[in-house]
């Protein structure tokens, strides 16, 4: 049975690389073009599990979760 995912997780350019997010095992937060940038490991998820609380503890609001 092939799972089929239910959310997409985006950083949108807002991201000010702070690491809030890392609480959650799905983000890390990388060096890109000299600024440092949270990103996800995972993109498409068929749960949301810790990516909702990544975002919502983003001080910035630069988590974006769309519903696939």
């Amino acid at each position: 049975m092939i799972k089929i995912a239910k959310f997409k997780i985006e950083v949108t350019s807002e991201c000010i690389g702070c690491g809030a997010c890392t609480q959650c095992d799905n983000f890390e937060v990388v060096d890109e073009d000299e600024k440092r940038i949270a990103k996800p490991k995972q993109a498409l998820v068929d749960s949301l599990e810790c990516n909702q609380d990544a975002a919502d503890t983003c001080p910035v609001s630069a988590i974006k979760i769309t519903k696939l």
